[in-house]
């Protein structure tokens, strides 16, 4: 079994978000009643003193994404904090994150330090507090929008 180093895996699924980035447009389009109404599927702002925004989608963007969830956790052997490593976003400079959430349909992208992977568990040397509500399923979909790489 080969294994793919957490930088390379970051590399690759950054290449797969711009291939989708170019052809899901054209996959899909907005019902009427959207574009009628002028929706706003998800709206980005700002965070003082970071470089972060704060994502806010709509009930209909929210639906459609399918977001799953799970809490931050403290492994009952070692006390480090873990995360599912679904949850884990790499960037383009090979930083790690999470989405957290900040309110209803409101995510934050947090910076975390992932120490180990194992199997499908991250376990994290610096991350937000055990417990907190981290985004699994959909998490690639928050960062495109706060990257606004459909635009």
């Amino acid at each position: 079994m080969t294994t793919t180093s957490p930088r390379m895996r970051g590399l690759m699924v950054l290449t797969v978000l711009g291939l989708l980035t170019q052809a899901l447009p054209a996959c899909s389009q907005p019902s009427p009643e959207t574009a009628a109404a002028g929706e706003v599927a998800a709206s980005l702002e700002e965070v003082p003193g970071t470089d972060l925004k704060r994502i806010t989608l709509n009930e209909h963007a929210a639906g459609n994404i399918g977001l799953e969830t799970s809490a931050t956790k403290r492994d009952a052997k070692s006390g480090k904090l873990t995360v599912p490593y679904l949850a884990i976003l790499y960037d383009s400079e090979g930083r790690t994150w999470v989405y957290t959430i900040a309110g209803p349909r409101v995510y934050f992208r947090q910076s975390v330090t992932v120490e180990r992977i194992d199997g499908d568990v991250a376990t994290l040397s610096d991350g937000p507090a055990a417990g907190t509500t981290v985004v699994t399923v959909g998490a690639e979909e928050l960062f495109g929008a706060e990257l606004d790489v459909a635009s």
